[in-house]
């Protein structure tokens, strides 16, 4: 397939319309490239009158399956709903505990509460910002019943050493790859398998702005378990065995079939998507090496990064939310992702944390900017930036 090449050389751009065209993420123009095709897909979609769990849904199943090379996708309404049907498919009681992390988005914490579950925060590393692998012994009880590592911003967190307290401690893990689709983990031993299916069960999301998006919502788990498999089918569609026959409490979450078209035509480009924001990512690293203010992310060297968000570590002394509207002013977008670590919001209290209790987290939530990125960005682009961030960290 013939590589896109998104991050142009032309210089032609004047500022006024060089800074109208600055996204945070640019869905309008990477629709523009493929749009013949999209259309072509929604109307057949349209013409077969397969709206729910029709061929499109079965036919990106099985290809998001290969692009895994795992044995089973079960696709669903979002990213959300892939972790409590997850959760549900293992069979955990209330007032079961899971590991996991509150330097991350809701959605990981939020199924654990709505399921009656305890969330057991583990602080992140400093430098990948995902779980540190090293705190987790220490928060297992004889409740604990799982992981759930988060792959944040596009890059894996440590798997094998996690694996093996897993199985040490017989503990399920469950993957949230909502930000990191396409990354691999690499092993010890060079081996290099997808996220999402390293663990018992992986979850991801296709909110629009994902690296694989949809124009709408959706979502997807995946496993090489069969009777697993099984299992999340069934609750991801009422409990049903069988057309009428409830075997299980389930829940009513479905991709619809104009999302599965469109997001079966994006997988096709989805390795030209990441290579052009590691494309753009690498850039950046460029401007930003050896700054004494700006630390760019950091490559683990048991992952790959699909830079689903390329965000800068700030020294203490740069006022992080004056740069934001510093950049603003010029035209610049940028997100905080998360301004509070999750343990500190008020739904949350009554976990018993404070603050103090995770000072990464806490401290990253105060450093952490997140610069535009994504599949569109043009060197000028790249380039206005650059001179913005670096004139203001000076």
């Amino acid at each position: 397939m013939k590589r896109f090449l998104y991050v142009s050389s032309h210089k032609s751009l004047n500022q006024q319309s060089l800074m109208q065209k600055i996204n945070m993420v640019d869905l309008q123009g990477q629709y523009l490239k493929i749009k013949e095709e999209l259309n072509a897909r929604i109307l057949e979609v349209i013409d077969s009158g397969a709206f729910v769990k029709g061929p499109a849904v079965q036919q990106f199943e099985e290809n998001l399956a290969k692009f895994h090379n795992c044995k089973h996708v079960i696709s669903c309404g979002n990213g959300t709903d892939a972790l409590q049907i997850a959760m549900m498919a293992l069979g955990f009681k209330p007032g079961d505990e899971v590991i996991t992390v509150s330097f991350t988005y809701v959605a990981t914490v939020e199924v654990i509460k709505l399921l009656g579950l305890v969330p057991v925060f583990v602080d992140v590393d400093p430098d990948t910002f995902t779980i540190d692998v090293n705190q987790i012994e220490a928060k297992i009880t004889d409740k604990t019943v799982a992981i759930a590592p988060v792959h944040l911003y596009g890059q894996s967190a440590d798997m094998h050493p996690l694996m093996e307290i897993a199985k040490k401690h017989k503990l399920y893990v469950i993957e949230d790859n909502a930000q990191a689709i396409g990354a691999d983990y690499i092993y010890p031993d060079g081996k290099k398998v997808k996220t999402s299916c390293i663990g018992d069960i992986g979850c991801t999301s296709f909110y629009p702005s994902k690296n694989l998006g949809a124009m709408g919502d959706g979502g997807a788990i995946t496993t090489n378990d069969d009777d697993l498999a099984t299992k999340l089918r069934q609750i991801a569609n009422h409990g049903q065995s069988s057309l009428y026959q409830f075997d299980l409490i389930g829940v009513n979450s479905r991709l619809d079939g104009i999302q599965a078209a469109l997001l079966d035509v994006k997988l096709s480009y989805l390795n030209d998507y990441l290579a052009a924001r590691q494309e753009a990512a690498a850039y950046y690293d460029n401007a930003f090496k050896n700054h004494q203010k700006i630390t760019p992310p950091k490559r683990a060297p048991y992952s790959t990064h699909v830079f689903h968000q390329y965000t800068l570590k700030l020294a203490d002394d740069i006022d992080r939310d004056k740069l934001k509207n510093y950049l603003n002013e010029q035209g610049v977008p940028s997100m905080v992702y998360y301004p509070k670590p999750l343990h500190m919001h008020k739904a949350y209290t009554d976990l018993g944390f404070s603050k103090g209790d995770l000072p990464v987290s806490e401290s990253l939530s105060e450093r952490v900017i997140s610069l535009p990125m994504h599949t569109e960005l043009t060197t000028n682009q790249l380039d206005y930036i650059i001179e913005h961030v670096l004139k203001y960290c000076k």
